[in-house]
């Protein structure tokens, strides 16, 4: 008995810790959400559907923007308990709903002012910029290198951010036609500043006697506003943007922004733009925290952190998990000589200005910068454009935390590198250690698969095959074993790999449970009822249970899958056909309680016969 109550008293603080876990990919704010109606449905079926949640719920959904008819993409305005009665009420419509995150950048502060003319006699002969001495940043990459080879002709960067002013010092930079998804329209001007900094380290006019240079001077700059003048934007503008660039001939994409909570929208448009051959460079966040923010932590895209003009981690950068390469941010704490100098407007008054800035929302523009002239060379693969930059970087040799991800960039053995052709690939750890697999965090923050809810099924699994044993003795044995991982968590470290240009079932297939293999075909987060039931293992124990051992692989599998679902019922309830509420909860309860006992009345001697 007092055994009982300790496994009761386990399970309750178990589950009390399960139900308040929250990891980064669902700390996110929002005051808006996200519906994404099937694909499938005509013009006429998706506005049906809009009036009647009109009628319904009292909202107003609208178009993200004059892109979102095709994609069939709105916004309405709603917490969490509005986000679950509209996944309830609308499922059969709907590609997903979700949160509309509110993204954003950290508030910047005017650091310095310069004339732009700089001390005569101080100019090197190219650049011929009088501020380029006081651009520590471009030397550092070793930029000087890198442009008898490229400058980036012709490639076509897209800055989603404030928008970009196009400042005296962009004057003879070329743009192409953007957009202003936050007022719709096509003029994409910023009137914040941040932007038209990232623009400038990317393609400011270089070499023309004036002002600083920037890193790929050649390249042609698309302005794509997605955040407004307070900073602050939603994923679903952003996601747009995303797709506006791939679709209008980006080459690369940068994004100084980010913030907390995993988007679905966020990451189709990344998956789009990556498979038509777009680089999508991100920041890694400013809060210093052992884990990069989104989108920075999608798999498609190159997570940046910040260093300062000594090569350290600047104090700022997040760092762990997603962070795969460094590039400089700068540190003004003392003084504007340690930031990241360029032509700007003043947020006070929107007039320009040279200013130094912080943050890896300026180590981000690097390494796109970068990613732009090794697309200049003739590189076209996303993929080997990163990894190019990854081979070609400075590592650093005592980074056991990964500040730096594959090292310092270097743009001169980047563009080299590019130039011959050659990728000669990191050991295996290092591989893992830049995409941050060997980061603990990465796996009990929900980036790929959430540990604890995995270790708490495999650990569940074992207790009641504990309990069990004390009701009809046995002896443990391999079956048993391994039928209790397959039933409660499966092999679910597979399910965190990424192999590019490769269908992701199999490994998700291979990483899943018994109830989670719905999931796994369907690629549906939500688990299917078929599956999540007592079915599987019912017509498990009826095919092996004739078998003297196989028929404790079918026992320890039933175990797991009444394991797996107690826990799914506790932390993330949410099934194919019947929502996120307290059905699904109950059903998956009284599967798990139908598994338990139907485990049990086969691990009876007599109590099911073949």
């Amino acid at each position: 008995m007092k055994n009982f109550l300790l496994t009761c008293l386990f399970f309750l603080g178990l589950g009390w810790a399960l139900a308040t876990f929250s990891g980064l990919a669902n700390q996110g704010t929002y005051d808006s959400l996200i519906l994404n109606f099937r694909d499938d449905l005509s013009a006429a079926e998706v506005s049906q559907q809009v009036e009647e949640m009109s009628q319904q719920f009292n909202l107003t959904p609208r178009l993200n923007s004059e892109f979102s008819q095709r994609d069939h993409i709105y916004i309405v305005e709603g917490d969490r308990e509005v986000l679950q009665d509209l996944r309830r009420q609308f499922r059969p419509y709907l590609q997903f709903a979700e949160p509309n995150y509110l993204y954003g950048v950290p508030e910047m502060q005017l650091q310095s002012r310069f004339d732009g003319t700089g001390t005569p006699g101080l100019a090197k002969a190219y650049p011929n910029d009088p501020l380029y001495s006081k651009q520590w940043n471009l030397k550092a990459i070793n930029v000087e290198g890198a442009w008898p080879d490229s400058t980036g002709d012709d490639v076509i960067v897209a800055v989603i951010d404030t928008g970009i002013l196009k400042v005296p010092d962009l004057d003879e930079t070329e743009f192409v036609e953007g957009y202003d998804f936050v007022n719709d329209r096509v003029l994409a001007d910023d009137d914040n500043g941040h932007g038209t900094h990232v623009a400038g380290t990317i393609a400011q006019t270089t070499d023309n006697e004036f002002g600083v240079a920037g890193i790929a001077h050649h390249a042609k700059l698309m302005p794509l506003k997605v955040l407004s003048k307070q900073g602050g934007g939603t994923v679903s503008d952003i996601a747009e943007a995303i797709r506006f660039a791939a679709d209008h001939d980006a080459d690369v994409i940068n994004l100084s922004l980010g913030g907390s909570g995993e988007s679905h929208l966020m990451r189709q448009a990344i998956d789009y733009a990556y498979d038509k051959g777009v680089v999508i460079i991100a920041a890694a966040g400013n809060a210093n925290q052992n884990s990069a923010g989104y989108p920075a932590r999608y798999p498609r895209v190159l997570g940046v952190a910040a260093s300062n003009a000594a090569g350290d981690k600047a104090p700022y950068s997040n760092f762990g998990a997603g962070v795969d390469i460094s590039a400089p941010g700068g540190d003004t704490r003392n003084g504007e000589t340690g930031g990241i100098l360029q032509h700007t407007l003043n947020p006070q008054d929107g007039s320009p200005v040279f200013a130094a800035f912080q943050g890896t929302s300026m180590a981000s523009p690097h390494v796109a910068a970068v990613a732009a002239l090794v697309k200049a060379t003739g590189v076209e693969s996303p993929d080997e454009v990163m990894q190019i930059l990854k081979e070609s970087a400075r590592p650093v040799e005592e980074d056991s935390f990964n500040y730096f991800g594959a090292g310092h960039l270097d743009a001169a053995s980047a563009v080299q590198l590019a130039v011959k052709g050659q990728l000669n690939f990191r050991d295996f750890f290092r591989w893992l250690r830049d995409n941050g697999y060997l980061n603990p965090r990465f796996w009990i923050d929900g980036g790929t698969i959430a540990l604890i809810p995995k270790l708490a099924m495999v650990i569940g699994s074992y207790l009641l095959a504990w309990l069990l044993r004390n009701y009809f003795p046995f002896r443990w044995n391999w079956n048993l074993a391994t039928g209790l991982v397959m039933g409660s968590s499966g092999v679910f470290i597979l399910r965190s790999f990424y192999i590019f240009d490769l269908p992701q079932w199999p490994l998700r297939l291979a990483g899943s449970s018994l109830p989670e293999f719905g999931t796994a075909v369907q690629g549906n987060p939500a688990l299917n009822p078929i599956f999540a039931s007592v079915l599987i293992p019912g017509v498990l124990l009826v095919l092996l249970l004739g078998h003297a051992q196989r028929k404790w692989w079918a026992i320890g599998a039933t175990l797991g899958v009444a394991s797996c679902l107690a826990v799914s019922a506790v932390v993330d309830p949410e099934l194919v056909w019947l929502g996120s509420g307290w059905l699904a909860r109950g059903f998956l309860a009284a599967n798990a309680m139908a598994c338990w006992l139907l485990a049990r009345l086969a691990a009876k001697p007599g109590g099911i016969t073949a």
